[in-house]
């Protein structure tokens, strides 16, 4: 006879998947060649019983996953009675999952059984899944466990799809077996309107306090600093992203002051001590690799032009063959672009762009200058004041429209008027200053509220 071939079409939500029907065989001992093209499909009685039972499997196109895996995510099991439609529902399962960007089946059936090929693409954006609270299990055995439930689950996750919640399932059932009360559940993560950068599955219900705070990794004149920075952790409650916050607040610049610019925290770990139904005490470890100690070679000014790099550098305070001060260079480099506010180059920034020798443990600063458009000044606005006194104000105001914008002006003429004004009574002051993209001015609003009478 001759094979026919049939082609659908399936569409899912992210996923363009096309499927293809299986090649229908009756065998009649004659040569293809000799045979009439077949105009209808050989009826199903056609086909022994047999013909229907799922023999095999295979897989191809991924990267990301082994064939078992892909296996085990359709829901298909060999041995079972198959037809077209369970390889629909499968193909649909898969690309529910978002994992991949296209998923297309053929599959033969003969006397022996049916065999099905999967074709998949996997798709590209994939972001990591973290776990802020689920203190019960280590990371290694919760991994372990997420994995044994979600095939596909590596430890990342498809932007688009059903896999998260998938993930936010298997926690929730291990919450029940562990007899926790509490609910699972996960946050898409990105900052402002940017892209999806992680998934934060955490646990709700339950308190999780901290109880004591160590460390491994540091070292003798670090530890009695990072012990002193932890204390305030003491009692709060356990989010790895509220603890990821306080190191790089708190513990990382006890490493960055000292030349350590590569040091790194791990995600903290947590022990349970204590449980009740209403609380959770765990202790917390974190664990550092401080990297090298480097020693400043030189620092170099680039892209300025307003300013000599001799006057910037005196807003220094590296010094060389000693370990450079990372948190105070910040500091310092804040006070460099409040000197080009003070020119009117308000959008002035500069960046600290460290060129390290491992081999020698030294490092080089190249300070890089985009000094950025001149801002003049606009309208001035006083209120608060009688006509009198706003009227003698701003003819004190020294700035005039179209001239240089000085970004410290405002606050010194605050402090001027309020002497001036302390024989009318006491006053609060407050300035705000807009900057106006389009013809580069800053409009000033000056307001003074008298303060009332103790």
């Amino acid at each position: 006879m001759t094979p026919e071939l049939s082609q659908f079409e399936l569409e899912s939500s992210g996923v363009n998947s096309k499927i293809c029907s299986g090649l229908f065989f009756a065998f009649l001992g004659l040569s293809l060649s000799l045979l009439p093209a077949q105009t209808r499909k050989p009826p199903a009685r056609e086909l022994p019983p047999s013909a229907f039972k799922l023999i095999s499997i295979t897989v191809a196109g991924s990267k990301r996953y082994t064939q078992a895996e892909i296996i085990g995510a359709t829901g298909l099991q060999l041995g079972q009675t198959v037809s077209d439609a369970d390889f629909k529902v499968a193909s649909q399962h898969l690309g529910d999952t978002g994992a991949f960007s296209d998923i297309a089946y053929s599959f033969q059936y003969s006397p022996e059984g049916t065999k099905l090929d999967l074709q998949v693409t996997d798709s590209d954006q994939f972001v990591p899944a973290r776990f802020d609270n689920f203190v019960w299990l280590s990371d290694e055995d919760l991994l372990k466990q997420l994995r044994e439930r979600v095939g596909l689950f590596q430890g990342q996750l498809p932007v688009a799809g059903n896999l998260a919640d998938q993930v936010s399932d298997a926690l929730q059932a291990l919450l029940i077996e562990n007899k926790i009360s509490g609910r699972a559940d996960y946050l898409r993560f990105a900052h402002g309107d940017g892209p999806i950068e992680a998934f934060n599955f955490s646990v709700s219900g339950p308190k999780i306090r901290i109880g004591q705070v160590t460390f491994t990794g540091a070292g003798s004149t670090e530890l009695p600093l990072l012990q002193a920075a932890a204390q305030k952790m003491h009692g709060g409650d356990y989010l790895r992203s509220v603890l990821r916050t306080k190191e790089d607040k708190d513990l990382l610049p006890v490493y960055l002051a000292r030349g350590y610019l590569k040091a790194a925290f791990a995600d903290a770990q947590a022990k349970v001590v204590q449980q009740s139904p209403e609380e959770t005490l765990v202790d917390v470890t974190f664990s550092v690799d401080p990297g090298l100690q480097y020693k400043l070679t030189d620092a170099r000014w680039s892209g300025n032009s307003v300013f000599p790099a001799v006057q910037l550098q005196a807003l220094i305070h590296l010094q060389g063959s000693e370990p450079p001060d990372a948190v105070q260079l910040a500091n310092d480099l804040d006070a460099v672009r409040k000197l080009y506010g003070t020119r009117g180059y308000l959008a002035a920034s500069v960046e600290p762009v460290p060129q390290m020798d491992d081999a020698q443990a030294t490092v080089s600063y190249q300070l890089q200058v985009r000094e950025g458009d001149l801002y003049k000044m606009g309208e001035l606005e006083i209120q608060g004041l009688d006509t009198h006194a706003t009227n003698r104000l701003e003819d004190d105001w020294k700035l005039r429209p179209g001239e240089p914008y000085d970004s410290s002006y405002p606050e010194r003429f605050a402090e001027e008027s309020l002497r001036e004004l302390s024989l009318q009574g006491q006053w609060n002051v407050s300035i705000h200053a807009t900057p106006n993209e389009k013809d580069k001015t800053v409009d000033v609003t000056v307001r003074f509220d008298a303060k009332p009478p103790r």
